[in-house]
This record gives structure tokens, sequence and C-alpha cells, in this order.
């Protein structure tokens, strides 16, 4: 008698898609349209990036950085979502933005673009990180307004070693481990930020509305040393702009996360521009209350990179203005978690692909986890390491916010050319004819962000990501254009390529 035949395996529509983009479903796919969500908007964190880089806007120009300058950023901000939804709904992949660019432009973009995109997440983490040690320190009485000997940059490398191996060990642990954590981080953001704004309005001498749309020089001294001084407003309102697009970034996140999201087509693009939306307005909310409950603006520019502590110690008494410090801190140590997870998907989709060095054993994924190990612990040591480059925490913040608006540019730039020629099918979510000006849009505004992002004094930035321009141009004409095959749904291209120009003429 013949055996019985085994049940067919049923794949699902999540599954079909990645493996029509030519890869099996590895990671553990179990999380829900709002996981996906919080992922990103706990990476944005406002109490994160608004808090600890509160100082490069007030000591910009004052109230109005925030009252005018935020939401004008955020905008950009927005219209650069919105065009990466479209992309991540019609290519789901955890490799996310090098998918989108090697499918769209080749093998040569999707290659530059991984390597922005992962130098850019490792420099946030590092950013984060070194902003929670920062907020700690300053809550704690410790500082935290610059390094001013070898002692405190010691202090802080060896508290961000721990705070960053921490984050990798529970990214270790697996997916659901973490989506719990980011799960109560969405909700806890959203919380402290109403709880936080609300109380500092209860709290504020006067609602003085004009404060949002006043301009001051607060350059040099009066702005506590944050800002060169100079005599020109509209570049020290270009500068105070690195508040809101530092802190609106890490909201690729979303797509790093597709291969463990149900849905990923209708869910990622939702969560990418939700989370960009809703920290916008929230962000904007919070920051004016925090402006209009300072006693005085000037005195609370002149703090510099204090002035957010000092306004929460000169609103509330002691205890709730501690309260209130350990509820940031708390949600800066998780935006922390989420970037590791965020930065180990890319750098595992990458070397997935063999586009990294010793991209074998960064691909490993643990079988029991589930979980890209290597990749975890790499990313983790990276960003760890970046902090020694530069204490300037200001050019940290120049340097990963450049890095990840070039890698979110780039695919959108792609798009432009390719929609409807090489690009026919779209996914769930898709913005029609608004595609290709946003795109457009998105890229000036990018452009404008990387000159901003390079004035004093954050001069090192431009060491930093042209030298890194140039490595990786050296690099790829010099062999990597040979080696580098590139996503599953191009390797049959790259190897007729090399076949043909190996073959005897």
């Amino acid at each position: 008698m013949s055996e019985p035949e085994a049940p067919p395996i049923v794949e699902d529509e999540d599954a079909r898609r990645l493996r029509g983009l030519g890869y099996k479903q590895e990671l553990a796919r179990r999380l829900s349209g709002f996981s996906n969500f919080a992922i990103s908007f706990s990476i944005i964190c406002i109490l994160a990036g608004g808090v600890s880089s509160f100082h490069l806007g007030l000591s910009s120009v004052g109230g109005a950085s925030i009252g005018l300058g935020w939401p004008l950023v955020a905008l950009f901000s927005l219209a650069v979502a919105a065009t990466m939804g479209q992309l991540a709904s019609a290519f789901p992949t955890a490799g996310g933005l090098y998918h989108w660019a090697a499918i769209l432009g080749g093998r040569g973009w999707g290659w530059a673009t991984a390597w922005f995109n992962l130098a850019g997440l490792i420099t946030v983490l590092a950013a984060i990180n070194v902003g929670t040690y920062r907020t700690a320190a300053t809550a704690l009485g410790y500082g935290g307004g610059g390094l001013e000997s070898w002692g405190d940059h010691l202090t802080q490398v060896l508290v961000v070693v721990a705070i960053t191996a921490s984050q990798a060990a529970i990214n270790h642990l697996g997916i659901g481990v973490t989506a719990k954590l980011t799960d109560f981080s969405g909700y806890w953001i959203l919380a402290v930020s109403a709880l936080l704004a609300g109380c500092l309005l209860a709290f504020a001498p006067s609602w003085d509305f004009g404060r949002l749309v006043t301009f001051q020089n607060y350059s040099g001294q009066a702005g506590g040393g944050v800002w060169p001084a100079t005599a020109s407003l509209a570049l020290l309102f270009a500068l105070g702009g690195l508040l809101p697009a530092y802190t609106i970034t890490g909201f690729d996140a979303s797509a790093h996360a597709s291969e463990e999201t149900l849905d990923a087509s209708a869910s990622v693009p939702r969560g990418i521009v939700r989370s960009v939306l809703i920290s916008g307005l929230a962000g904007w909310a919070l920051l004016s209350a925090v402006v209009l409950a300072a006693p005085s603006v000037s005195e609370a520019a002149a703090q510099g990179e204090g002035a957010f502590p000092w306004i929460l110690r000169g609103a509330f008494p002691i205890w709730m203005a501690s309260a209130f410090a350990a509820a940031i801190v708390t949600a800066q140590y998780l935006c922390g978690l989420a970037t590791v997870t965020s930065a180990s998907r890319m750098a595992f989709a990458f070397a997935r692909d063999g586009g990294l060095p010793f991209s074998h054993a960064i691909r490993w994924v643990c079988p029991k986890r589930r979980s890209p190990a290597v990749a975890i612990w790499t990313t983790s040591i990276a960003a760890v390491a970046f902090t020694l480059y530069t204490p300037v925490y200001s050019t940290i913040t120049a340097v990963c916010t450049i890095l990840l608006y070039i890698s979110y540019v780039l695919p959108s730039l792609l798009g432009v050319r390719a929609y409807g020629k090489t690009w026919t099918i779209m996914g769930p979510w898709n913005l029609g004819r608004g595609f290709r000006p946003l795109a457009c849009l998105s890229a000036l505004g990018c452009i404008g962000l990387i000159a901003i992002g390079m004035q004093p004094p954050n001069e090192r930035s431009i060491w930093a990501i042209g030298a890194m321009t140039v490595v990786l141009a050296i690099a790829w004409f010099a062999g990597e254009r040979k080696r580098f095959p590139g996503p599953p749904v191009l390797r049959e291209v790259h190897r007729h390529a090399v076949h043909h120009e190996a073959a005897p003429r």
C-alpha cells in the first residue's frame, strides 16, 4: 500500500512576495501593523532627538526655530516618507532602501545606498546613546553640557558601551521580546509627551505665543557656544533645522522590518508615513510647550546644551523634574533598542547578498531565536566605535542625518527615472502622479540639508562623508562592480554580463 501524500505546504502572501524577490522566509514574521509603526516611531522618538538636540534649535534663532522651523522641516520629512512608502509597498524586503535602489537603478546604486544607509543607522545609534548618557548625566547633576576632559570622554564611552551592549543583548533574544518593548515604547512616548506638554503649559508663567515666531540671534556665547558667532539670522535659522531633521530620522526601520511584518505591502508604508506624521505633530506641540514654559528664552538659550533641563528645573519642583527626566531617559533607551533592530536588519540583508566583509558570518540567523545575531552585535560595536571619532554631539547628529537622508532620497530619485518604464508594478500604497514631484522635492531638501550639516562647528562631517564617498567610489570601480551580484532579481543579469566580458573575442 502506498504511503499517503504529505499535505502541501501553505505559503502565505507575504512569503510569496518575498520569494518573488528571490528570498526565502528566514526571520520570524510576527509584527503587526502597529508593531511595525512602533519601531519607526520609537526610533524617531521626540523624547530622544527632540530633547537631547533641543539646544540646536533654541540656540540658533530662539523660539522661531521651534514654531516655524520645526513644521517646515517636518513637511520635508513627510514628503520623503511618502515616496519611501510607495517603494516599500512595491518591494517589501529587509534590505529596504538598498533593494529599491538596486532594482530601480542598478547594482552600483544599490550598493552605494546600502553603505550610506548602514553608516547612517550606525551613527544615529551612536548619537541616540550618547544623547541618552548626556540627558541622564545632566539630570543627575553631572553636567552634560560638554566633555571638559579626557576623563569625561572615557566616562561617556564606558556608559555608552554598557547601554549599547544591553540593547544588543535584548535584540539577540528575538523579535518577540523586542516587539513587546517597542510596542510599549510607542505608548510610552505618546503618554509622556502629552503629560509633559500639559504640565509645562500649566506651570508656564504665561502663554506668550509670540515667542514661537520671534527671531533672536543666539549665536556665539549668547547661545551657550552651540553655534559660532554670526550676524546672519537666515544661516542660524537653517542651522536650527538640524533639530527636526535629526529627530525625524529612522523611519526606514519599518522597511527593514518588512520580512518580520504581517501584510507587509500595506502595513510597512503606513508605518513609515504615520510615524513621521504623528512625530511631527507631537514634537511640535511638545517643544512649543517647552519654549512657552521657559522663564526667559534668552537665559535658556545661554545654557547651550543644558537648555532643556534648565527649563525643566525652572518650571517644576525638583521631584517632578527628576521624574520627567527619568521617563525621558527610559524613552531614549528604548529608542536605541529599536535602532539596533533596524541597523542589524539592514546589515543582515546586505550581507545576505554578499555586500559586506565577512558576509557569510554576518548573515547568520540564530535558528532558535530566528534573529540575525552576528549582525546585531556587529552594528552595535560599530556604533560605539564611532563615538570615539568625535565627542562633538552636533557633529555626530549632522553626520548621521546627512547619511540617512542621502540613502532615503537616492531610491526615490531612481524611481523617478524608472517610473512607468522599468518599474510598472506598484504595491497597494500608490501616490500615482504625486510620486515624481514629491521625490524631486525630497531631493532638493536633501541637498539643502547636506549644506547645512557641514557648517561650523561640524566641519568634521565634511571629512567623514567626503572620505566615505571617495572610498566607496574607489572600491566599486576597483573590483566590487565585478564581484557584487546585487539582489537575486539582478543576479542573472550580472552573471550574463560577467560571462560576456570573460568570453574570448
